[in-house]
């Protein structure tokens, strides 16, 4: 297993996040050793979702705007439509996920949540992959799509839906032990 011990990872979720997509990655991380904070949009719990379906509630921890970005060595951004909509337009948010791609931190971003780092103007000239709804948002975004399970492109881990946690979860668990490593002998 990837060494993540240690490793302080923020999650930045609200409500409406696809349920499997927070707490798969999240349960890995812990299950490895890593420290993992919940964030939203303030604190409190966070309505999941099963699809359309209400799910697990869960509790942030932290406020986003009350959050450093120097506090974290790696960033996971769960899907859901109404969860990444809601983030995307949230300047704190922005601001959190434009600090983490200026460090080349690693980030594990999967199904909507691209829409965050389009709004965070981010997404030009990489490659990733997403929910497929939102390709033609990436495009215009000036990013270059892909249709397939995982895409890594240098900092960031990419995946379409649930059904591809089997992937994403051990890339993610990867890239963020690669980036413990580099700083564990910087």
């Amino acid at each position: 297993m990837p060494d993540v011990k240690d490793l302080r990872v923020a999650v930045i979720a609200t409500d409406g996040v696809e349920e499997a997509e927070l707490m798969e990655p999240v349960e890995a991380l812990q299950e490895a050793g890593a420290k993992v904070d919940l964030l939203s949009l303030k604190i409190g719990p966070v309505q999941c979702f099963q699809h359309q379906d209400k799910g697990l509630t869960v509790q942030a921890v932290k406020a986003v705007k009350d959050a450093r970005p120097g506090d974290y060595d790696a960033l996971l951004l769960p899907g859901g439509a109404l969860n990444a909509d809601t983030l995307r337009a949230d300047k704190d948010v922005q601001r959190f996920v434009q600090s983490f791609d200026k460090e080349k931190k690693p980030m594990a971003i999967i199904c909507h949540a691209p829409w965050i780092l389009i709004s965070a103007n981010i997404v030009k000239g990489r490659t990733l992959t997403g929910y497929h709804t939102i390709e033609d948002d990436v495009r215009n975004a000036g990013g270059h799509w892909v249709d397939r399970e995982l895409e890594c492109d240098f900092n960031w881990v990419t995946s379409r839906q649930p059904a591809d946690l089997p992937a994403f979860i051990p890339a993610m668990l990867s890239s963020f032990a690669d980036f413990s490593k580099k700083t564990k002998h910087a």
